[in-house]
């Protein structure tokens, strides 16, 4: 039987025609590849390149292992990255974002995989933000065992992309910090963040549009690009050797809803955070925020982290070995207020 060729096989369409070039995602997998293997630490047995990647956990090591998992992204601070073509610590953001909330509980990170989707992959940009990635990585003391690139064409415009992140840690079950073990009189100490971290950045953004300010503006010493995108400060090494020195009774990882509402996540019903507010310097990026857009005090603390970016309690007796296993960590700990009884409120400020 003779077959008529079709008219339109010259005019047949490829996923690459759609805008899908599965041969560059290949690319920037084996790219890639030497980049995660530099975080690798014991228990990983399979990570990128395959349909799930493999750890095992030495559960010798632990009497009543919990695992504790976060995901996380770094929100629309990619919108200005990708305006100054910076790309390469955004990825440190994503890491943190994640690990900060998981080492709340008192868990140590273990691996950590990313999902990055853009329009159309440029592979220069992706490494670096994949390079980030290991560096954050490499602060937490995790892995980064996978993840997913993803090249969506009409999804998202031409040069924008993505992020997502997942983490997974582990802890004792004993040695878990939820709110039960806060108590009246709890000292609550600060730790300075490094900037805005990776929160608030839409209304960072709505004041840059406000103000003719240029971005080489100098702000303490940095220009106005280098203190919007200095990356979020990695916690995690600093609270695991600080539990390691003295019991904490609750540690609060201040991202989007600042101290107002992230502190009471970690304290029970009848009892407040009661916080000097002249207790630390908030940092001058934060007043440029605050002036340049008219925004309310109150706005400010519940939107931005103010130069606080992560808080431990621990009991009155702890707080001298406490400050110092922190100042070891290289962390300035701050004295900030108190823990009291109260049934009217969970965060009070004070003057």
């Amino acid at each position: 039987m003779t077959h008529n060729v079709d008219d339109h096989q010259d005019s047949s369409l490829s996923y690459r025609d759609s805008g899908v070039n599965i041969d560059l995602g290949q690319q920037f997998v084996e790219t890639i590849k030497p980049l995660a293997r530099e975080t690798y630490r014991p228990g990983v047995i399979h990570g990128i390149g395959g349909f799930g990647a493999l750890f095992e956990l030495s559960l010798g090591q632990y009497t009543n292992p919990v695992l504790v998992s976060g995901a996380d992204g770094v929100g629309t601070k990619l919108k200005l990255a990708g305006m100054l073509n910076r790309h390469d610590s955004i990825g440190i953001d994503l890491v943190a974002m994640c690990v900060n909330d998981i080492v709340t509980s008192g868990a140590e990170p273990l691996y950590f995989m990313d999902y990055f989707a853009t329009g159309k992959l440029d592979i220069p940009v992706a490494k670096q933000v994949v390079q980030g990635i290991v560096e954050g990585c490499k602060l937490a003391g995790c892995a980064l065992v996978g993840g997913e690139t993803a090249e969506m064409p009409g999804m998202y415009s031409v040069g924008d992309y993505d992020l997502a992140g997942f983490s997974v840690g582990i802890v004792e079950k004993h040695r878990i910090i939820s709110p039960e073990k806060v108590q009246h009189g709890d000292v609550i100490i600060g730790l300075e963040s490094s900037g805005p971290h990776a929160n608030g950045y839409s209304l960072i953004r709505k004041v840059m549009d406000q103000t003719s300010v240029g971005l080489s503006q100098p702000i303490e010493g940095l220009s106005l690009t280098e203190q919007l995108m200095a990356p979020t400060k990695i916690y995690v090494q600093s609270i695991l050797s600080l539990l390691e020195r003295c019991e904490v009774t609750a540690i609060s990882h201040i991202t989007g809803g600042g101290m107002i509402d992230n502190i009471p996540r970690s304290i029970p019903d009848g009892l407040c955070a009661k916080i000097s507010r002249s207790a630390w310097r908030i940092p001058q990026i934060f007043h440029w925020i605050q002036q340049n857009g008219n925004v309310d005090l109150d706005e400010m603390f519940r939107t931005f982290n103010c130069g606080i970016g992560m808080i431990v309690c621990v009991h009155p007796d702890h707080v001298s070995i406490a400050t110092a296993s922190l100042t070891e960590s290289g962390e300035k700990p701050i004295i900030l207020g108190n823990i009291v009884k109260s049934s009217k409120c969970s965060i009070q400020f004070v003057d």
